[in-house]
């Protein structure tokens, strides 16, 4: 599999998935840092992809998204931004209740 297909794959296996820099509880860039912290207040479950350790998807995700920066978090297969814009959505209010809509539902036990 190509690493073009690879990308694709996660965006739609994960309906919330952040490429950072590092991990959310140890990133390796403020601006890292900063989108986690974001999409972690949220208060949903996540996928993340450390870049630093995929060169592969650090060198070919910037073509495939058109966006040329890290962080990125994708929510249902939508590119939302990096992380000026993340953290914008989330002091305004707007990203809690877009993570919400898209983090899986549990199932229900009974």
């Amino acid at each position: 599999m190509d690493i073009i297909e690879t990308i694709k794959k996660q965006i739609e296996e994960n309906s919330i998935i952040l490429y950072m820099k590092g991990s959310p509880n140890a990133p390796q860039c403020g601006f890292s840092a900063k989108a986690s912290q974001a999409v972690m207040a949220c208060g949903q479950r996540f996928a993340y992809v450390d870049i630093l350790s995929n060169p592969d998807i650090r060198a070919n995700l910037p073509k495939y998204a058109n966006w040329p920066t890290f962080p990125q978090l994708w929510v249902n297969g939508e590119l939302v931004g990096g992380c000026d814009i993340i953290v914008q959505m989330h002091e305004s209010g707007e990203l809690k209740p877009i993570i919400d809509a898209a983090a899986p539902k549990e199932e229900a036990s009974e």
